[in-house]
């Protein structure tokens, strides 16, 4: 009995592993949204790590956020590293792309919970009288991140974060004053 119980577990074991290097071997999640303002004014908030305490999803998770600025002000070199409870975890962020106010790329660097690398970029482009802001997230898929995928959606997971991030940037890049002119 006990033999049986081991071999239908190995089998179940090397099938899950079998299945999962069948997965993709990148992933990209990406959420967009339209923003009554011009890219001019939604830019500084992601081009600016300091300015995402005022819309990232992640920020307001955990109370005892440490978070660690570094590099340049803003733009390409700007780094910004937190550490945090489960729900952020630790990791590190470097703006590598600027070109204001339409493109930003972001390498993104996960410590904890788990070991990732993931690239992060920001479109800007004008839409309908206001800007439509992309997100997405690029990685390449390990062989342990196939398997987690078995089992997670990164989509449904990050995405939910994406629209509450895009959400949180609309409502503070319209709530801003439109500049007066001189």
């Amino acid at each position: 009995m006990l033999l049986t119980i081991l071999v239908v577990l190995v089998i179940a074991i090397a099938a899950l592993l079998a299945f999962a290097s069948t997965r993709p071997d990148h992933f990209e999640v990406q959420r967009s949204a339209t923003i009554a303002a011009p890219a001019e004014r939604i830019f500084p908030y992601l081009d600016d790590f300091h300015r995402w305490i005022e819309w990232s999803p992640w920020e307001k998770l955990d109370p005892e956020l440490k978070r660690t600025f570094s590099g340049a002000e803003r733009g390409t070199g700007a780094v910004y590293a937190w550490e945090g409870n489960k729900k952020v975890g630790q990791g590190r962020m470097e703006i590598v792309e600027s070109d204001a106010p339409r493109r930003l790329r972001i390498k993104l660097d996960f410590i904890k919970p788990f070991e990732a690398h993931n690239t992060t970029v920001f479109a800007l482009a004008p839409a309908g009288g206001g800007t439509r802001v992309d997100w997405t997230m690029l990685a390449i898929n390990t062989f342990p991140g196939k398997v987690m995928s078995v089992f997670m959606n990164m989509d449904r997971m990050i995405g939910r974060d994406f629209e509450r991030g895009l959400a949180n940037l609309k409502a503070v890049a319209e709530a801003e004053p439109a500049p007066q002119p001189a």
